[in-house]
């Protein structure tokens, strides 16, 4: 125990409190990127479902990773937005520990099916004869499980380490919600030693995963180069444009949460924001509006809509 410390039972989520005045503000707009994030993920989730040319391993991967980044937001967001309008914003000890886990396990699901869907995308392109063999749709379905497995081993792991032993006060959390390093700094046990293994093992998961995504896109990027038609060339860049931009959000936006330096200053509600809001409001909408497939599948629902009503 740190000396002259009591255990705690419960934590507070500072969060936007520093910033009373914008109270509303804050609630009005993270509220309405809430609902557009919803809206689309379950466009994305029912277009695929109705759609009969959809029912492709690629669009597979990316209603998962539509269904997976849903239950991500619903583990922050709604709980952010409860308490910029509440005077409490108490989170218990067994609260805290459910929140961080499946907020843990849900992004490292999101990473692994970002993976797999660059190991889809090379395999379409570079070994495009034998694509049907080597992906189907029931393998599609086994890679998605074994990515939410592996998420929550790495969650169930790193939630385990922190939460081995009693917190201490003050029982603050800087954040809006309980990010593992905040809750580590709590710890009555070596958060130095907790901090150190925490931060290796999830820069070593964030960029391991941006590595494999690397490398399908340097054979992608080899083999496009090869098809001699400038046509070709184009319509396999094409099918990558949604998936590359989506990385480039998601892995440049956690890059500055988890490779921040310690010390380093500045507000950490401001850095959690765009990877825990902002990154999940723009993936449906790079993938749908750069998407021609999902365009063509929502004119059709429109099309069909439109003649039910006459």
């Amino acid at each position: 125990m740190k000396p002259n410390q009591t255990a705690l039972w419960e934590f507070i989520l500072v969060g936007f409190s520093t910033y009373p005045h914008l109270q509303s503000f804050l609630f009005v707009l993270f509220f309405c990127l809430y609902l557009l994030t919803l809206t689309g993920n379950l466009a994305i989730l029912g277009l695929t479902w109705v759609d009969r040319c959809l029912h492709t391993p690629m669009y597979l991967f990316l209603s998962a990773l539509s269904f997976s980044e849903t239950c991500y937001t619903l583990t922050i967001i709604p709980k952010m937005l409860v308490d910029l309008l509440a005077q409490s914003r108490s989170i218990s000890v067994t609260g805290c520990g459910l929140q961080m886990y499946f907020f843990l396990g849900l992004g490292g699901t999101n990473c692994l099916i970002l993976t797999l869907m660059g190991y889809d995308r090379f395999l379409a392109i570079c070994k495009p004869l034998q694509y049907p063999l080597l992906m189907t749709n029931a393998g599609c379905g086994q890679l998605v499980a074994s990515a939410w497995a592996g998420g929550f081993c790495f969650s169930l792991f790193i939630t385990a380490l922190i939460f081995r032993g009693a917190f201490c006060s003050p029982n603050l959390i800087k954040v809006f919600f309980c990010h593992m390093m905040a809750v580590a700094r709590l710890s009555c046990v070596d958060s130095d030693l907790t901090e150190t293994i925490v931060t290796v093992v999830s820069v070593t998961g964030l960029l391991g995963s941006l590595l494999l995504i690397t490398l399908t896109y340097v054979f992608i990027l080899s083999s496009v180069l090869r098809i001699p038609s400038s046509q070709g060339r184009q319509k396999a860049f094409s099918t990558c444009a949604s998936h590359l931009t989506v990385v480039i959000v998601h892995y440049g936006f956690a890059s500055i949460v988890y490779l921040k330096p310690k010390g380093s200053g500045g507000d950490d509600n401001l850095i959690d924001v765009p990877y825990t809001i902002i990154t999940p409001f723009l993936s449906p909408l790079i993938f749908t509006l750069r998407n021609k497939d999902m365009k063509q599948a929502f004119r059709k629902v429109l099309r069909k809509s439109s003649s039910w009503d006459k």
